[in-house]
């Protein structure tokens, strides 16, 4: 009998691991489906007629990408696109060349490289400022370093507690990256340059800023902040092709970084990482054509977005917008009848978008400063309007679901034991009959006349009169 068990061999940390929760893990795509729950680009990708249907003809047999060599190591010529888009000469005068970049497989694997060369295991820590990807967090527990959380300001800004995190890296010498997204996934905000530059000055602290900017295409022009990697050796800057180029599929991300620092991610990365198909649709994505198509979409984005501002919060139950503008999603709080933001509902009505109108949006409400929120993806016009009507017919679903319920368990469910006293605070009156009595079965349907019907009501109003009058219902109380 073999002595291994895996609980013993395996590391501790990975099998202490809640892997990360991608948005198709709860609702898979059946082809009908509206999916704005990825971030993806609704419009498609950032190809050209020509270029597409070119890939399209090398699936069918024609194969013009040499697929029997391996792909080049180095991608300069790839590297060379990136440098091109980024170099605005907007926040430096200097240049970035193919020398300052990492690319890998999605902005994943940058995030993971940079954590194995910065990071020793079970020592050095990182930090991130949540509502934030929760990848960060993921690929340190893989690679056994803790993370130390400093939360984002409140919502709607969502900026950078500077002097918090400040304060942390001067009190925790120990953390190594600073991980920061801009703009932020899932507030949608992007983060203030001084802001970013006023942590990368610490006087003190020996480490480095990752800026996360893989929607940096949704916002201003000149906003990103790649550049500055030429003037700032402990900046990092990750991108992805995954977002406003629509290449979700052929995971392509890069890191631009000082020429030190990208020759260290670029060696210890597998030889081959990039494959030969992924290079050439990035390529073409990256020229003259792409970038029109890009753009093109981009703006179409762009309205539909403007029209969920405006629609959306016509939407009763819809709340406040909770963070900025700058990507392709919003992020919008969903309210109680009450008017307060509420998880239980939020949480509702996602699960009936997906299970009874096919829209797949995301619920966001478990994470910091996101009460009762939904993330929802900007789509396209027959997307946006399937998700207003759906939403919609979600929210009145629930809401008077609930509402009923709510009626279920006031006075009618003062037959049912412990619902009789939790009701919606079924019995809150004197407690339905009288909180102890609310709870025993007996004492619940003879309670000052609990089951009575018309009686109910003078349950020293435990049941909230007319409510407690439905003696039919009175049994319902599971349903509370």
């Amino acid at each position: 009998m073999p002595a291994f068990k895996l609980e013993t061999c395996a590391r501790p940390n990975i099998i202490a691991l809640q892997p990360y929760r991608c948005a198709r893990d709860d609702y898979k795509d059946d082809g009908s489906n509206v999916l704005l729950d990825a971030n993806e680009n609704a419009y498609g990708p950032s190809l050209a007629p020509a270029d597409a249907a070119a890939a399209a003809s090398s699936l069918a047999g024609f194969d013009p990408l040499g697929l029997h060599r391996y792909p080049d190591p180095h991608q300069h010529d790839l590297k060379q696109q990136l440098c091109t888009l980024r170099n605005t000469h907007h926040h430096t005068e200097r240049t970035i060349t193919p020398d300052n970049l990492f690319v890998g497989v999605g902005s994943d694997e940058a995030i993971d490289a940079l954590l194995r060369c910065f990071c020793v295991p079970g020592r050095d820590r990182i930090l991130t400022c949540p509502p934030t990807y929760g990848m960060y967090a993921v690929s340190a527990q893989v690679n056994d370093v803790a993370t130390v959380k400093v939360p984002l300001r409140p919502a709607p800004d969502f900026a950078l507690d500077v002097p918090a995190i400040t304060a942390e890296l001067t009190r925790t010498p120990d953390v190594k990256i600073v991980y920061l997204c801009s703009p932020g996934n899932p507030t949608g905000s992007l983060l203030a340059k001084a802001d970013v530059e006023q942590i990368l000055a610490h006087p003190t602290w020996n480490g480095i800023v990752v800026l996360d900017e893989a929607y940096i295409d949704f916002a201003p022009e000149t906003a990103s902040l790649a550049e500055l990697v030429a003037d700032h050796p402990n900046l990092v800057v990750m991108q992805t092709l995954s977002k406003a180029f629509g290449m979700a599929g052929i995971r392509l991300g890069a890191a631009f970084a000082s020429a030190p620092v990208a020759r260290l991610l670029n060696s210890l990365k597998a030889p081959y990482n990039i494959s030969s198909p992924t290079s050439a649709l990035a390529s073409c994505a990256l020229a003259g054509k792409g970038l029109a198509v890009m753009r093109q979409n981009r703006s179409h984005l762009a309205a539909q977005r403007d029209r969920m501002l405006r629609e959306l919060p016509n939407v009763p139950g819809v709340g406040r917008l909770r963070g900025g503008t700058d990507a392709n999603f919003l992020l919008f709080e969903i309210l109680n009848a009450q008017g307060a933001p509420d998880n239980a509902i939020a949480l509702a009505v996602y699960e009936g978008l997906a299970e009874i109108e096919g829209v797949v949006v995301r619920f966001r409400g478990r994470e910091h400063g996101c009460h009762g929120c939904l993330r929802i993806t900007v789509g396209t016009e027959e997307e946006v309007t399937r998700l207003l009507a759906s939403l919609r017919q979600q929210l009145a679903d629930v809401r008077q679901a609930l509402a009923h319920d709510t009626n279920g368990a006031n006075g009618t469910n003062g037959t049912n034991g412990t619902n009789g006293t939790n009701g919606t605070n079924g019995t809150n009156g004197t407690n339905g009959t009288n909180g102890t009595k609310g709870t025993k079965g007996t004492n619940g349907t003879n309670g000052t006349k609990g089951t009575n019907g018309t009686n109910g009501t003078n349950d020293t109003n435990g049941t909230n009169g007319t409510n407690g009058s439905d003696g039919s219902n009175g049994t319902n109380g599971g349903v509370a």
